[in-house]
């Protein structure tokens, strides 16, 4: 990865927390994956909405944002339909945006537990 990219993917990182925290998701946490081998991406970055409402509308502020700030649009965004568990994925990095109980039941964190898991600030 060069140092461009690293910056580049940071950069999204951020944009994408600010997308979440605008519309106020919580507990919102970061995986570094870079470590582990055959990851499917270098990040997930995980947070969950109080209704289906709320989860339908981090989904969209993080597309926004990325849109708006970075020029970037998701390769691809699944969930939509029912806004339990809303999947936007900027390939380097996956958003997984859950409905509080869908959340405790995948246990995304704990699947990954092997992940630098940073837990970021309401």
């Amino acid at each position: 990865m060069t140092q461009e990219t690293k910056k580049y993917t940071e950069q999204l990182l951020e944009t994408i927390i600010d997308g979440m925290q605008e519309v106020k998701a919580h507990d919102i946490v970061k995986l570094d994956l870079r470590e582990i081998p055959n990851a499917v991406a270098d990040y997930y970055v995980v947070c969950h909405g109080e209704s289906s409402t709320q989860v339908d509308s981090i989904a969209r502020s993080i597309n926004k944002q990325t849109s708006e700030v970075l020029g970037e649009k998701a390769y691809r965004t699944e969930g939509m339909q029912n806004s339990t568990w809303i999947l936007v994925d900027y390939v380097s990095i996956i958003v997984h945006v859950f409905y509080k109980e869908t959340r405790d039941f995948y246990d995304i964190e704990g699947l990954w537990a092997d992940a630098i898991i940073t837990n970021i600030e309401d």
